[in-house]
Parts: structure tokens; sequence; C-alpha cells
């Protein structure tokens, strides 16, 4: 059995001393391939360098670049073609972490709208999915879309952890959704339970977010109390659970969705252990 964990924060500090290690475990636990999430210019940057170091067939290991909602005020008249330059690294399969975050607003709603749409407007013009973040904001990155929906070739609203409303109005609009281990945390991810089940095949992926989300349904539980890849399996047996299917089906056909939507190559069995 294959997975695909579509976002990792494999830049993030806490992996620093032992990035090679926390990968050994993912592939152990079946995690073949996984996608780093670029969440400013600069972190996009070191995640394309670490798929460099750390993964020499150039098989395993991809990224996404973008300018997260949280960073939007660093976004620049020289952003985009800073930005652009990555995109065009072989690697890089997504434009990305982007969007817009109304409930933390780490920067000012028009600064976020702006690095959205010109990260969108990038997106068209390279052909590149899009990897999206969203919190409170889901009419407004529904009303910006709708611009560029026709001309993109796919995106994904990456954690996905709203309502019913928000989420079948994303599927109308043929965007992916990517879930974790929000759907494991029976205080605030209880109502994803029967809204899993209404994600059709082909729209589903899989992803740790890892170092963060740790699925509380754990056992047992890392003493550093940090996520890892190698935690997908319980996201898995989560939502294959509240999707009355078997795990087996869930991750051959979340994975499939996933290589499809990133353009990733396809492992042999030997190459996914």
């Amino acid at each position: 059995m294959q997975l695909i964990d579509i976002g990792v924060n494999l830049t993030h500090p806490s992996f620093a001393e032992q990035r090679e290690a926390l990968l050994t475990r993912a592939y152990a636990a079946g995690v073949c391939q996984m996608l780093l999430t670029g969440t400013s210019l600069e972190e996009s940057a070191h995640a394309l360098d670490l798929c460099r170091q750390l993964d020499a067939s150039g098989r395993r290991l991809f990224s996404t670049a973008g300018v997260h909602p949280h960073d939007a005020s660093s976004w620049n008249s020289a952003s985009v073609n800073e930005l652009k330059a990555l995109l065009k690294q072989p690697q890089v399969r997504a434009v990305g972490e982007c969007g817009l975050d109304f409930n933390r607003d780490f920067s000012p709603r028009p600064a976020q709208e702006k690095a959205l749409e010109e990260q969108l407007a990038l997106a068209v013009e390279l052909q590149m999915p899009v990897f999206l973040h969203e919190r409170d904001a889901d009419e407004r990155l529904l009303a910006i879309l709708r611009d560029y929906r026709d001309r993109l070739p796919a995106a994904v609203v990456h954690c996905f952890t709203g309502e019913k409303r928000a989420l079948f109005a994303y599927l109308d609009m043929d965007l992916h959704i990517g879930i974790t281990g929000w759907i494991c945390d029976e205080r605030r991810g209880s109502h994803l339970h029967p809204l899993v089940r209404e994600i059709p095949e082909g729209r589903l992926m899989l992803e740790s977010d890892s170092p963060f989300l740790l699925p509380r349904s754990l056992r047992p539980k890392p003493k550093n109390g940090r996520n890892e890849p190698a935690f997908l399996g319980e996201v898995l047996r989560e939502v294959a659970r509240h999707r009355g299917e078997s795990p087996e089906r869930l991750a051959a056909h979340s994975s499939a969705c996933a290589r499809q939507f990133f353009g990733l190559p396809t492992l042999d069995e030997t190459e996914g252990k």
C-alpha cells in the first residue's frame, strides 16, 4: 500500500536535525512520495533545496512554491519574477501555499488578496496547479477564484476544515480537497466525519501538514508531540472509516489522485519501500 503526503512542512526548524531519519520512517510506513510545502519565497527555495539534497532519484520528493497569506505583506513588485524562477524548476509541482486567512489576519486583507491574485495569474501563465490555504474566507476565496478557474489546470484546498456549505461550493468549482489529522480531533474535527464521504474519488487527497496537526487519535503518541509523514496512516484510517471504505481502497484512489494532480512518477513496489 503506497501513500502520498501532499503537505509536509519539511523546512520547519523542528525537523532540522532529523530530516533523513524522518524520511526513512515515512518510507517504512508506506508514504512513498511527498510534497514539501513552500510558504514564502525563502521557504520555497529551501523546500526545493531539500528535494535536491534528500532525493537523489528525483522520484520521491517534490515541492510547491508560493507565498502564504500570513506572509502576504512581504509580496512586492519583485516577487513575481522570483517566484516564477522557482516554479520553473522540475521538482516544483504547484503554485502555493497561497490563499486567504481571515482568521488570524497576520497580513492585511488587501495584501492577501493582491498576493493571491498575482499567484493565480502565474499559475495560469505557467499552467500549473495551485495549493490553496483558506481560513474563515471561503466566500471571498471563491469570488476571486471565479475569475481564474476556467484557465487553471487544477487547484486543491489544502487542510480543509470548513463546513458543508464551503465544501460543496469548492466541489462545484471542480476543486480538489486535502484532508489532514484535523479529522482525528474529537474537539473540533468531528463535523468532517459526515462530510468526507461527500468528496468524490479523484478529488480527495491526504496530507499530514507536519509538524502540525498530530492526529489526536494516534497511539502511542510521540513524546515530542510533533507530527510527521509516517503518521499519515492514522489520517487514512480515520477518513476511510467515515467514508465506509477500506484503507487500501482509499490509499489507492487518493494517491492516484495526488499523482495525477501533481504529475508525479509512478513508483514500482520496490521503490515504494
